[in-house]
């Protein structure tokens, strides 16, 4: 007997819902000051950074992955257990394992999903979106969440005045469904890596090569490294590199991008993106002079944040934007549906 299969239909992902969650702590610059050589004045004119948010000791990135969660389903009106899949970008899971999706189901009560963690550093979040959006477009899923959150706090050598002064900690959610009739949702993304600056960005302890040890921590493996420099100048070139690559396959310019949601890693390494792409700082979402870096968060956080600024609206044309260690770079496009 032969295998009739039913014509496919294509269908579309859009956000749904959008939720975030930043621990109420602050470490704002003037704190930094006596902890590290440093000042207010250089912290703003380096990174526009002004304060961050900071986890209390015991709070994991399963929490606030859970929180974000949570208000983005009570924005969108649905219980936990109408979510089918879990997707959470981190680079600070609770543990190796179980994944911190597990944790993040548990928590939530959506019985009956399943999920995984997605390791692309900063870049995490438009990973697990296309992942996500795969699993709608595909016709498997109907409701797939969509989380970036960090703990930064916890791989941070605050004696380390050229990290530390970068990252906070603090989690951004979506809903991804379905379009319906006239709505577009996500149009395009382009994704690239390059392996070969892995040790420009990156934590050398902890892993299979470098498992925990005594030496390991008395040599501060366990935190963040980073060659500043380099970074910038990749960071910058890459973004708009594959901006202005989605842009043109799709027969757009910047002028037709009414939203450009960039990664919040540094303030220079933004308006400098922005300015390679002509895009006019007042359409460039901005907020990281109150969260500073959250990796997997800023992308989310930042959306949130233009969302309620009114700077994003429905049937706007939104760029998104961004770069990690990895290196990993990504970018998407899409119409905002909310």
């Amino acid at each position: 007997m032969s295998l009739t299969l039913k014509p496919q239909v294509r269908v579309r992902a859009k956000i749904s819902s959008i939720g975030m969650y930043v621990p109420p702590k602050l470490l704002r610059n003037a704190d930094l000051e006596k902890m590290v050589a440093t000042n207010d004045q250089w912290i703003v004119e380096r990174t526009g950074i002004r304060e961050r948010h900071i986890v209390e000791p015991g709070v994991a990135t399963s929490d606030l992955a859970t929180e974000a969660a949570r208000d983005c389903l009570a924005k969108r009106g649905i219980e936990a257990s109408e979510v089918e899949v879990i997707l959470v970008a981190t680079v600070t899971p609770d543990m190796m394992f179980p994944a911190t999706a597990c944790l993040v189901q548990d928590k939530l009560g959506a019985k009956g999903a399943w999920g995984f963690d997605l390791s692309a550093a900063c870049s995490g979040f438009l990973y697990a979106l296309q992942v996500g959006a795969k699993l709608v477009e595909s016709g498997a899923h109907k409701k797939v969440m969509v989380i970036g959150a960090d703990v930064m706090s916890s791989i941070l050598d605050y004696t380390d005045r050229s990290t530390c002064i970068l990252f906070g900690d603090g989690a951004g959610a979506v809903l991804l469904e379905p379009t319906e009739e006239g709505e577009v949702g996500l149009v395009d993304y382009q994704h690239e890596i390059d392996g070969s600056g892995a040790c420009s960005l990156y934590m050398p302890g902890g892993g299979s090569l470098h498992p925990s040890t005594a030496e390991t921590v008395e040599k501060k493996m366990h935190f963040v490294h980073q060659e500043g420099g380099a970074v910038f100048k990749v960071a910058v070139r890459k973004m708009a590199e594959l901006s202005e690559t989605l842009l043109t396959r799709n027969g757009l310019t910047a002028e037709d991008v009414d939203c450009f949601v960039p990664h919040q890693a540094n303030k220079r390494i933004i308006l400098a993106t922005a300015d390679r792409l002509g895009m006019p700082e007042e359409r460039v979402v901005i907020n990281i002079g109150e969260y500073g870096n959250t990796t997997a968060g800023t992308i989310p956080l930042a959306m949130h944040t233009a969302m309620n600024s009114g700077c994003l609206k429905k049937g706007d044309t939104v760029l998104l934007a961004s770069f990690g260690g990895g290196y990993t770079v990504g970018a998407t496009l899409l119409r905002w549906e909310l």
